[in-house]
């Protein structure tokens, strides 16, 4: 195991910004409201010539365990319980207040190493919070900035002291030499899941579950999630990355407000990132507007789906139930018509053994590859059950198919007028080839190629 830190602090004192730092990415939200970061928060990360795991975390703060901020803080502690040492981040400029010697109090008793770190050490107005983080007794404070990348040299010698040197690769090695991940790569690294829905609907309870573990915040109100957290998870002789992400509302809702448009960005980037997506239903109120929207934004992106819905310990007529919601997904949701469909309750564990095996199905097809020869033989017999329309007089004809690429599986037609071929004989061909070749749960893409075949014989 990678050696792990463990970012602590009282809310709002710079850590999420620390963390972004040390990472070399924008990661985690950062925003001027107190408590952006609710969830723990990991990456690997670097400082010079160290290499080491970082966790971000809530704000630590001194409240009953059933409020938001005492779970808020229990997230917290696991993480400090998880790490080899602790950087203490207080706010220079705001100095040494009761909540930081709160945190300080906690730390000493977890036993852990601790490099105190005064933030916001831009100016001269930090001093006299600087000089009053010696009172905490937990030795010379570090100064940075995080927000300017200053005093990160003073950072990498405190450190030194826990972990050697990082060895990297020779000049010339290039790790990400290929922008494009080879089939090769893609089938030996994780399989990239993510966890989406509206809010409330159970995401983060379920990603719990997975996990076995308490690893993300979860309670009544609606929207505690506010960052896409990832985490690795193996199940059924598979590894995973699982992404949990913040609910995804209505562009009305979520228009003017910058900490709920940087959540939807979030968890945007979480879709796009993943092989897969988990579409997490309300069984009780299943395919609504939103959730048709939030699947079609998935289909659009190019993304495995499997639709799964919780609450299923709420239904009482199951049977019927399955079936309807089959029905609806099918008419709604044309462009991934036959997805999976499991029903589970994340609040009993009911049916999640069936996730894993749902995933596997869109996954396998999200990444198959079909032959030519295969593709050609399907075309033929299904030019014959059905021909391509005229268009204004003139026969469209489709002489040849091939796969030009998978994830998602992506079909070149050639033929004469193809860019008229109406959308419901795409959808003949899209519908006959999930059929065929078991491409269920994965979208479908079609480029339309004028011309004769290129790889027919003179």
């Amino acid at each position: 195991m990678p050696f792990t830190l463990a970012i602590i602090g009282r809310p709002n004192v710079g850590k999420s910004t620390l963390f972004n730092k040390l990472v070399g990415r924008k990661l985690a939200l950062t925003h001027d409201t107190p408590g952006v970061t609710r969830d723990r928060r990991e990456a690997d990360a670097s400082l010079g010539s160290l290499a080491f795991r970082v966790i971000d975390t809530a704000g630590f703060e001194d409240e009953a365990p059933e409020t938001l901020a005492g779970r808020m803080t229990a997230q917290s502690q696991g993480a400090i319980a998880d790490a080899d040492a602790v950087l203490f981040v207080i706010d220079a400029k705001a100095g040494v207040t009761t909540g930081d010697e709160a945190v300080a109090r906690a730390l000493r008793k977890s036993g852990k190493p601790i490099i105190l770190v005064a933030n916001k050490c831009e100016s001269h107005a930090s001093d006299d919070g600087y000089n009053e983080a010696y009172a905490l007794g937990l030795g010379e404070p570090v100064a940075v900035s995080a927000e300017h990348t200053l005093g990160f040299g003073a950072l990498e010698e405190a450190l030194s002291q826990y972990l050697a040197p990082a060895v990297y690769p020779e000049d010339g090695e290039d790790e990400d030499a290929a922008a494009e991940e080879t089939d090769e790569e893609v089938a030996v690294r994780p399989i990239r899941l993510a966890i989406v829905g509206r809010p409330n609907v159970g995401k983060s309870s379920l990603f719990n579950r997975l996990l076995g573990e308490e690893r993300t915040l979860t309670g009544p109100e609606a929207g505690i999630t506010r960052d896409a957290i990832a985490a690795a998870w193996h199940a059924d002789g598979r590894d995973f990355v699982l992404h949990d992400t913040a609910g995804l509302r209505r562009k009305a809702r979520t228009a003017g407000h910058t900490l709920e448009e940087m959540s939807v960005a979030s968890t945007l980037d979480a879709i796009r990132f993943a092989d897969c997506v988990i579409v997490l239903l309300d069984a009780t109120q299943a395919f609504e507007k939103q959730d048709l929207t939030i699947a079609d934004l998935i289909a659009r992106e190019g993304r495995a789906v499997v639709f799964v819905a919780n609450k299923w310990d709420l239904i009482e007529n199951r049977a019927g139930a399955v079936g309807d919601l089959r029905d609806r997904l099918d008419k709604s949701l044309p462009q991934v018509v036959g997805a999976p469909l499991v029903g589970i309750s994340a609040l009993t564990g009911e049916g999640l053994d069936r996730i894993v095996p749902a995933v596997i199905v869109s996954y396998t097809a999200w990444t198959k590859r079909i032959s030519t020869s295969a593709l050609n033989r399907f075309l033929e017999k299904a030019l014959e059950r059905h021909a391509p329309p005229a268009i204004s007089g003139r026969r469209v004809r489709i002489r040849y198919m091939t796969q030009v690429k998978a994830r998602p599986p992506t079909f070149a037609l050639f033929g004469n007028q193809l860019k008229s071929l109406p959308e419901d004989y795409v959808r003949y061909l899209t519908n006959g080839l999930r059929e065929a070749f078991d491409l269920k749960g994965t979208p479908l893409r079609f480029l339309m190629r004028g011309g004769k075949n290129p790889y027919a014989e003179d």
